[in-house]
């Protein structure tokens, strides 16, 4: 049934039209609605958090309006709160509330703790389902079940195992029945945790591809729970995400529920078979969609994307101690300033970012190398500077930046051993096959400037490259920096093989950037062109191939 028919159903039967039958043809059957009167409706609301990355408290957020960066204060696990208990007072007993994964991992609380301050937290939420993401394999296995057990709620993932014995390490799928309507959702987990992730991190673990197994899988459970509404919870980034809603693997599913990429999906992309939701992330956005129903049958749905506003949504007092409780043993060492910033800080462009200038700056700063390398992905929140004076950055604001702090690895490679992995990187964040995509955010670098066309063809979208004002030879050698990646073999820097004279650093990062906000600071990181397509421009939030999605 399309969108325009279920709204129109749901719109007569909200108004207490009388004796109404509609007759309406699907892709996946014949449908017939009768219904009496409204109270013939029954609404059911679906809450959806992502990617919250261990943020407890309110904080900077960048939004793109009227072709500009602003920035607004979103977010707060206690805030949070104050929202879904809201939203359970407008649909008592019919409310569920659903995380899409990557709580465990991403802020200095939740690294020093190994995401013990979590679970008394989110025990007391008031979840119904929980998905881990990519990052909930960080501080191991045993410790990733020992902290989702801690949450006391449903933990669902069909294609994560034990390697050893093939046994599933949560439930594939939870079941849930609201005035005998069965809603079910099954979670799915990226299988490339283990490239994605330092290898290490998912020692024990085996994932299973999303592929014709997985469908059979869905078709059963739908089948053997007699399911109403399905919906896969997925943390697999926007792009597969669309894909999977227009695969036949999705034939019998409702929807998708998206995590990962961190985009805020504003109106449900439509796929062949599934609607495709991403709710931003940091806790700054809350995902609501209502499903309305008529003798069982889904004839509707809204959607829409909720600010968390401190002003509208103020902090849940129970929530709000317990946070601060978790926080006391690690607040002044995380809150200890170590610079200062003139200009924003930030972290949400495709190519180019502030953030990452500051930290590549830092590297090369420290190591002498010709180029220092960042890893790409959306990650940290703003550091905004205030009445014209500089921002202080503290080490809880380094954690957020570099969620993971490794030591500092150098070695050297040739000119045409980095543009041939520079391509392979474009075509992870550019690719037009969506399948073909990791991550979606180009690698980042100091010493480097690099000219390039996102539509071009694989290995042949680099323009021009220079280094330190020169154009790069192919058979000359240049010392790169890159961060320790454990579980890589020694010669990978930041997934570029057979690097030589290979140098692992007896200091790490995090050090490394303290180090330079003591000796720079105030700092004043800005765009520079280091890496520039005419067709992204200056400001490419997101590239989601063959929708009309825009980041907001």
């Amino acid at each position: 049934m399309t969108l325009f028919k279920r709204s129109i159903i749901a719109i007569m039967s909200l108004f207490g039209i009388l004796a109404i039958t509609v007759a309406c043809k699907t892709e996946k059957s014949n449908v017939t609605v009768n219904f009496q009167t409204e109270k013939d409706t029954l609404s059911i609301t679906v809450l959806q958090t992502a990617d919250i990355h261990g943020q407890l408290d309110t904080h900077p957020e960048l939004f793109w309006e009227d072709e500009e960066i602003v920035f607004k204060n979103r977010g707060g696990l206690a805030n949070i709160k104050t929202l879904f208990e809201r939203e359970r007072q407008k649909n008592p007993d019919r409310t569920i509330i659903v995380d899409g994964g990557d709580l465990i991992q991403g802020s200095g609380y939740t690294a020093l703790s190994e995401g013990e301050v979590l679970p008394d937290i989110i025990k007391n939420m008031g979840y119904d389902v929980i998905i881990p993401g990519n990052w909930e394999v960080v501080y191991g296995k045993e410790v990733m079940l020992d902290i989702m057990q801690g949450y006391q709620t449903d933990v669902i993932a069909q294609n994560m195992y034990h390697e050893k014995s093939e046994e599933l390490l949560f439930p594939a799928y939870s079941i849930k029945e609201i005035e005998g309507v069965r809603i079910g959702f099954v979670g799915i987990n990226d299988p490339d945790v283990p490239v994605r992730q330092n290898p290490i991190f998912s020692e024990g673990i085996a994932f299973s591809d999303i592929n014709k197994e997985l469908k059979k899988k869905i078709d059963d459970i739908k089948v053997k729970e007699n399911v109403d509404v399905l919906f896969l919870v997925t943390h697999i980034g926007v792009f597969k995400q669309v894909e999977l809603a227009n695969n036949p693997i999705a034939e019998n599913v409702d929807y998708v529920l998206g995590n990962d990429t961190h985009e805020r999906i504003r109106e449900p992309i439509q796929g062949k078979y599934a609607r495709v939701t991403e709710p931003g992330a940091f806790g700054s956005f809350v995902g609501k969609l209502t499903l309305h129903f008529v003798d069982g049958e889904l004839v509707g749905d809204d959607y829409e994307l909720i600010d968390v506003d401190p002003e509208i949504f103020p902090a849940d007092e129970e929530i709000q101690a317990l946070v601060d409780t978790e926080k006391a043993p690690y607040k002044d060492h995380l809150e200890t300033v170590v610079g200062y910033t003139e200009t924003p800080i930030y972290r949400y462009l495709t190519v180019e970012n502030p953030m990452d200038n500051m930290i590549t700056d830092a590297a090369r700063w420290k190591t002498g190398a010709d180029i220092s390398i960042s890893n790409g992905f959306r990650f940290g929140n703003p550091i905004v500077p205030k009445n014209g004076e500089p921002e202080p950055i503290t080490r809880a604001n380094l954690w957020n930046l570099l969620p993971v702090n490794e030591k500092v690895k150098t070695g050297r490679a040739s000119g045409k051993q980095i543009k041939d992995w520079l391509e392979k990187e474009m075509h992870n964040a550019f690719s037009e096959n969506p399948l073909e995509r990791f991550g979606g955010w180009l690698v980042r670098f100091s010493g480097m400037k690099v000219n390039f066309n996102s539509q071009n063809e694989r290995g042949n979208r680099i323009n021009t490259i220079t280094v330190n004002g020169k154009p790069m030879q192919d058979d000359e050698y240049y010392t790169i920096s890159a961060c320790v990646r454990p579980g890589d073999p020694i010669d990978n820097l930041c997934r570029m093989p057979n690097v030589k004279d290979v140098e692992v650093k007896d200091y790490t990062i995090h050090d490394v950037v303290e180090e330079y906000l003591k000796k720079n600071s105030p700092i004043s990181p800005k765009l520079e062109g280091r890496a520039y397509c005419e067709y992204l421009g200056e400001y490419s939030f997101s590239t989601v191939p063959k929708t009309d999605y825009k980041f907001q």
